[in-house]
């Protein structure tokens, strides 16, 4: 790039002389002499990079260089202006013949790179294609020479763009002419693409008049005579005669050159166009440690246009067009590397949120909980959906729900899907209802993945001697046999400190080879998401391949297995890695627990469970977001969505922003278990529980009498009664207040109202209420309204939430197991006392000598009573809780009790929701989801 200034004209006059010694190679020990310009330019740069360090002192921009053939002198000026900034820099070589692919491929990888801040394609101007200006990210092309960037500088939004080196050098030029250039004329010769036309916006913003010409017009020498400044692109070997140049105009001639002689002094505009890119490399970065900041939500919301009478849950879905997932996520403060899209959508979010955010402090912590449940229905998901519509949509204030993902066994059996109702849903709802990202699928397959291995590992033991199974677990390979890091694990554990198999004796052989599983004791079942009763106890092992080896075992629902709720309560990939270790699959016939490590298969869990730990990202009717996310069981595990959904929702939403999470059945089984094991295992402490009612509920708890599948609701659940309604206050909704009471929380009471409610019926709800403890009491018309039907609700959450939390756990973790239990059966259930078989004390005694007597309580019982009786409704008093057995989920964390007969597989009604639901083969539109 080469600077000259016009010689004197014919007439004798002489030129002002323009400041052109910039930036001469010299011997100081800088290594370059500054002229004012590039000692600007360089000082500015410093003092950017200082400031950016002060920000964060562990960045280090890195400017990526794309060259193809040799290395050349302007390539050697732009090193050695990023290395005077303080720049790091990574140099691809690429061959001189090199391919579009080739630079496209290198420019994806970039791309992906975090550390790289800048990249400069340094390559010929034929490689620089339209397609690979445009694979280069935006926000790295510090050239500024992508049709976005440029677009941007034409726009004027330089807010994210950049200006082209090149053009900020000899913008720099005209600036500092002896003479005001405002208001002259600057004639572009040759100045086509990216490089011509940002300079010419930047020209003309500065106040001059740009005109535009080529080598080849007719028109040039009059078009130069009558300029005030010339800018020369690809002049080559052209020259433009000094007698046609105006006395005292600027020449700057535009093209890469290594002369440096005194007539041409191009060296310096070298330098000062490698000083601006190192200064856009600095811009880059700067904006990428913001952009790693919490950044203010930018919410648009969905409006709502509610019908009467409301149409169908799938036809209210359908209506409404989601935001693009990518959109919402930009909207909530997500940046575009955190998201991982499946579809239009609903996407994966990366826990490196975590991180980034790590110093965020949280927003409030709510918990949607119900009273005991009914056949007819309270609607916590309604509630829930509804309470972030109306805080987000309504009242403009920061919220996120957390929502379990749903079973397809339901959702194809009685229940049907779980997505909300009415006005108050996720959206799509056949998305979230069906395969969602596929997580249930995942974990299906890591659990039948350590059935398959319990059962070939009995058969390899039972069918080889303890020298053939150490050959085939130790292969030799290429002469040599090698412990894998598992194996090694499993032999520490042995207290056998060894890693070369050729020293392990006979005995040690025999004890790492042997796991000697007990059929009998084997508690690890196969699971499938799909209500099938057939399957609940089943024979394996039948073919004569199996050589005698069958065994009676089962299937489970895929959301009962241990790996589901592991995924809920693991807080990181390294937490879920180890918790998939620790599960206990079975026990030895001397007694030992075996696990999952022992088995030699928890690291590949954990390969199949790695995109599954990643909540899915979806939203509301009205744009709000939801995380979806695990969905354990709510009886033998502890029903709450996951952890990490929550964890990150709280850094998303801000201090002042609300996470309203949802449990599982009634406030006794979900929230007790929410306080207990989820709190515990997250140490996130809540600020609020809402209480869900409906006046339907409450009748049958205050005595009314019981529903039949398909039969007429009876007239005390339509017509007006305030002494059901009365009763089932004073019991049932008491009683739950109470337990919410336990833990130090305040309550709110959100009465889900039903058309057939009275306004009496209502008011007399939330009177009641309120005199049992309640913080606030209100009616909920979502369903029919959305959030706008819930305002009252989210302002009533809002006040609770803001309120001081004595938030306790009922008990000490390190009571007594048998403790523990009666201390929940007495203060939640209200039971006289706990009464324990034979089995059950055995296992207690087994899980204390293990090391497991600390570990959290999980009770499995019905959840239509707070007896195990499941037809005592309200608050039944008098009976001793029954212990029936106790198990264990070691790598889940926590002791489950049984009381009574728990059903890990449901089966199928006579008429199964899947009778309705079909699809259109035209428009590819489902039916019948509800």
């Amino acid at each position: 790039m080469i600077l000259r200034t016009a010689s004197a004209t014919s007439s004798g006059g002489t030129n002002p002389k323009l400041s052109v010694n910039f930036g001469k190679l010299s011997q100081n020990d800088d290594g370059f002499e500054c002229d004012s310009s590039l000692r600007e330019v360089v000082q500015s740069t410093k003092e950017a990079m200082l400031a950016l360090h002060r920000r964060n002192p562990a960045i280090q921009p890195l400017l990526a260089i794309i060259q193809a053939g040799e290395v050349d002198g302007l390539l050697e000026i732009n090193k050695k202006m990023a290395v005077r900034i303080g720049l790091n820099i990574t140099q691809i070589c690429l061959a001189k013949e090199c391919s579009e692919d080739d630079i496209v491929e290198e420019v994806l990888k970039l791309n992906e790179d975090p550390r790289v801040h800048g990249v400069y394609l340094h390559l010929p101007p034929a490689s620089l294609t339209t397609r690979v200006l445009n694979t280069l990210k935006p926000e790295k092309d510090v050239d500024g020479i992508s049709d976005l960037n440029i677009g941007r500088l034409v726009r004027g939004d330089l807010s994210k763009g950049f200006v082209p080196p090149i053009a900020s050098a000899v913008l720099d030029l005209l600036e500092k002419h002896d003479a005001s250039l405002e208001m002259k004329t600057v004639l572009l010769v040759g100045g086509e693409g990216p490089l011509g036309v940002s300079l010419q916006c930047l020209i003309e913003r500065s106040g001059m008049v740009v005109l535009k010409s080529h080598w080849s017009s007719n028109n040039l020498q009059r078009q130069v005579m009558q300029a005030d400044a010339l800018v020369l692109f690809g002049a080559g070997n052209m020259e433009v005669p000094p007698a046609w140049v105006n006395a005292g105009a600027a020449l700057i001639r535009c093209e890469p050159t290594l002369e440096t002689d005194e007539h041409a002094i191009e060296t310096g505009i070298g330098y000062l166009t490698a000083a601006y890119r190192t200064q856009n490399v600095v811009r880059s970065c700067s904006r990428w440690v913001q952009e790693q900041q919490y950044q203010p939500w930018h919410l648009h919301s969905l409006k709502l246009q509610p019908l009467t009478p409301v149409p169908s849950d799938i036809a209210i879905s359908r209506a409404q067009t989601p935001k693009p997932v990518d959109q919402l996520a930009e909207e909530i403060g997500l940046l575009p590397e955190e998201l991982e899209a499946y579809g239009r959508s609903k996407a994966k979010v990366r826990l490196s949120l975590l991180d980034r955010l790590h110093k965020q402090p949280d927003g409030k912590y709510v918990l949607v909980a119900g009273i005991t449940p009914t056949p007819l229905g309270e609607g916590k998901s309604t509630v829930t959906i509804g309470l972030v519509q109306a805080l987000s949509a309504h009242l403009q204030l920061n919220s996120f729900a957390c929502l379990r993902q749903p079973s397809q066994g339901p959702t194809f059996g009685v229940k049907g899907g779980a997505a909300g109702g009415g006005y108050a849903q996720v959206i799509p709802m056949e998305e979230f209802n069906l395969h969602l990202t596929g997580d249930i699928h995942a974990i299906t397959a890591a659990n039948n993945l350590v059935a398959a291995a319990i059962d070939a590992r009995m058969l390899h033991e039972a069918t080889q001697t303890d020298k053939a199974l150490f050959n085939r677990l130790v292969p030799s390979v290429n002469g040599a046999r090698r412990f894998s890091p598992i194996q090694i694990s499993r032999l520490r554990r042995l207290g056998i400190n060894k890693i070369d198999p050729a020293s392990l004796s006979p005995e040690e052989i025999s004890t790492f080879v042997r796991l000697d599983l007990d059929p009998s004791k084997i508690t690890w079942q196969r699971v499938l998401d799909t209500n099938d009763r057939f399957l609940r106890k089943i024979t394996v092992g039948q073919a004569s391949t199996e050589k005698g080896q069958a065994r009676e075992t089962g299937f489970d629902i895929a959301v009962a297995s241990e790996i589901m709720a592991i995924l809920a309560l693991a807080d990181s990939l390294v937490d879920m890695k180890n918790r998939l270790a620790r599960m206990v699959v079975g026990t030895s016939r001397s007694g030992q627990p075996i696990t999952a490590e022992d088995l030699g298969v928890s690291g590949a869990l954990a390969v199949l469970m790695k995109d599954a730990i990643k909540p899915t990202l979806m939203q509301t009717l009205e744009g709000t977001p939801v995380f979806v996310h695990a969905g354990p069981f709510a009886n033998i595990a502890h029903g709450n969505s996951s952890v990490l959904a929550d964890k990150l929702a709280l850094k998303l939403v801000g201090r002042d922003g609300f996470v309203v999470t949802e449990a599982g059945f009634g406030a006794d089984i979900g929230m007790e278990k929410f306080f207990n094991i989820k709190c515990r295992a997250s140490g996130l402490r809540p600020n609020a529980v809402v209480l869900v009612a409906t006046v339907r509920a409450l009748k049958m708890h205050g005595g009314g009498p019981n529903v039949s599948a398909g039969a007429p609701l009876p007239k005390e659940y339509i017509d007006e009664n305030l002494s059901l309604v009365a009763g089932g206050c004073r019991s049932n909704l008491r009683k739950q207040i109470q337990i919410a009471h336990l833990f130090g929380v305040p309550v709110v009471v959100a009465l889900n109202v039903f058309k057939t409610d009275t306004q009496a019926e209502i008011d007399l709800v939330c009177e009641i209420a309120k005199e049992c403890g309640a913080s606030e009491a209100v009616p909920c018309h979502h369903w029919a309204q959305g959030g706008r039907g819930s305002i009252q609700l989210a302002k009533a959450v809002h006040e609770a939430a803001s309120r001081t939390s004595d938030f306790q756990f009922l008990y000490n973790t390190e009571m007594p197991i048998v403790e523990k239990i009666r201390t929940i059966a007495q203060k939640v259930y209200g039971a006289d006392d706990i009464e324990l078989t034979p089995e059950a004390k055995a296992k207690i005694d087994y899980y204390n000598q293990q090391g497991y007597g600390s570990l959290p309580i999980c009770m499995a019982k019905t959840h239509l009573s707070l007896s195990h009786m499941p037809n005592k409704k309200g608050v039944p008093t008098g009976f001793v809780l029954p212990i029936r057995d106790v198990r264990a989920s070691i790598g889940a964390g926590f002791i489950y009790p049984l009381v009574g007969t728990m059903s890990t597989m449901p089966g199928l009604p006579t008429r199964p929701c899947f009778y309705d639901i079909d699809l259109d083969p035209v428009t590819e539109e489902i039916t019948g989801l509800f």
